[in-house]
């Protein structure tokens, strides 16, 4: 894996869960349209109570799968927080810091940092190269 593929990988773990909260929405939705149906009828043998707990159970386990992609994302965020900081220049930490732990676009970077484009690319290039991942976080 690569300096820049480690740093990825917070954007993509975000991704991931916000994609599994959606889903956890989509199941509530779901679970509340299948209780008003329940409600509105006269329940006969167990198949809605059984589906409605079939969509709880869903739900509890992407919910338990969401709390343990946070608990890494933060960890991992931690780590490559610490990994920035030990370069030498503010600006180098700032490109990173914005790209990969804030998630800016590089046309928001520039206009954050007050910078052209390709001396933002320039100073993203230097950081990246300075950064002194171990291969153990590389895995």
């Amino acid at each position: 894996m690569t300096e820049k593929e480690y740093l990825m990988q917070v954007y993509q773990i975000d991704r991931q869960i916000n994609s599994k909260l959606e889903q956890v929405m989509a199941l509530k939705e779901l679970a509340c349209r299948a209780t008003s149906l329940i409600s509105d009828t006269k329940v006969k043998g167990s198949g809605p109570v059984c589906r409605m707990q079939e969509v709880v159970v869903k739900m509890v386990d992407l919910e338990n799968d969401i709390n343990e992609s946070i608990d890494f994302l933060v960890d991992l965020k931690r780590e490559i927080s610490k990994l920035i900081e030990e370069l030498p220049e503010v600006t180098l930490r700032t490109v990173l810091e914005l790209r990969y732990l804030c998630f800016y676009s590089w046309d928001r970077i520039t206009e954050e940092m007050g910078f052209s484009r390709p001396h933002v690319f320039r100073l993203h290039d230097k950081a990246i190269k300075m950064l002194k991942i171990s291969k153990d976080e590389t895995k």
